[in-house]
């Protein structure tokens, strides 16, 4: 999670000559314009998408696309959580501790539950793909609300042991301090943050297997349906593999500090750099997948998506037209 907080130390900076801090300074302001430009896009068209699933009763009543609404909703509020994470490490802004640790629990919690979503997704079209006669009867109101909570209850299961620990091991007078917030306040215990290390990769492994071993079920699946559901089932296919890429640039993130950490003393400049395109690519990138694997490719809800889009301004020039025929 390393990458969630730019660390930004700019008393090693002032050590560069004018020239290179001129450089730096030009570097920093630039990074974060960008990541604000890709985080607004990125919220107005999941919001965008979020409406019109709230505005489309049938959406409301279908499991992909209430899980598709969780995807967008947990990206949404991650990217708010990260964004902001990111601005008050850029300026060195310091909180109080307490909001610290509720704040970077959350992030950590809506970041593992993105994955986690991603697997009930495609849990959930290999049950349609290769269970069509009893889609209707598993994917129904009650099972759907059961499935949210077990996404909801794994996810919270690392994040809440990992601020149960911080607060026990807390010095006295510790919860009265200031720091500059980052996921990485609480995780100072070395054995603390090699138990969420290897319990994330743990979880990574399940997940993998369980797209791995969907995706192969419903290959064998599309070998022997009919020429009519063939469309369907090869679309099926194309969704998982969508989100097994998904599942692995957002798990990627895990590895990304060993990366990062040796190039902080050898080389500042390049240190940002890469840490800005980790965040750009294993961050926002895979929730900018989400909008494209269900918005985009489902013609039902870009139908309903193109109505919103544009405010109803198409839909009330095609009823213009119609009066004037």
């Amino acid at each position: 999670m390393a990458i969630f907080a730019v660390m930004l130390n700019f008393t090693e900076s002032k050590n560069l000559s004018s020239t290179s801090s001129l450089n730096t300074s030009k570097l920093l302001n630039e990074k974060p314009l960008l990541v604000q430009v890709l985080v607004a896009v990125l919220l107005y068209v999941n919001g965008v998408m979020i409406f019109t699933f709230l505005k489309t009763e049938s959406f409301r009543e279908i499991t992909r696309y209430i899980l598709f609404a969780q995807t967008l909703f947990v990206d949404s509020a991650a990217m708010v959580l990260i964004d902001l994470t990111l601005m008050s490490s850029f300026y060195q802004y310091p909180v109080h501790i307490i909001p610290c640790c509720i704040f970077c629990t959350m992030m950590s919690l809506l970041t593992v539950c993105t994955p986690v979503t991603l697997v009930g997704m495609c849990l959930e079209r290999y049950v349609a793909i290769c269970m069509p006669l009893r889609h209707t009867s598993i994917s129904n109101p009650k099972n759907t609300l059961i499935g949210l909570l077990i996404i909801w209850g794994v996810s919270c299961v690392i994040p809440l042991f990992v601020l149960s620990v911080f607060l026990s091991y807390m010095p006295p007078g510790g919860l009265n301090s200031y720091v500059v917030c980052s996921v990485e306040v609480m995780l100072r215990l070395n054995w603390l943050a090699d138990t969420r290390a290897a319990s994330l990769q743990i979880l990574f492994i399940i997940m993998l297997c369980i797209i791995v071993s969907t995706y192969i079920k419903i290959m064998i699946a599309a070998r022997s349906a009919s020429s009519e559901n063939k469309n369907s089932t090869n679309k099926g296919r194309k969704t998982v593999i969508l989100h097994g890429i998904q599942l692995l640039l957002c798990m990627l993130q895990l590895i990304i500090p060993y990366i990062e950490m040796p190039l902080w003393k050898a080389d500042f400049i390049l240190f940002v750099n890469v840490r800005y395109s980790d965040l750009i690519i294993f961050v926002i990138s895979p929730r900018c997948l989400s909008p494209l694997v269900y918005g985009l490719r489902d013609k039902k809800f870009c139908h309903a998506l193109k109505r919103y889009a544009f405010c109803g301004i198409s839909l009330h020039i095609n009823q213009h037209k119609i009066r004037h025929a």
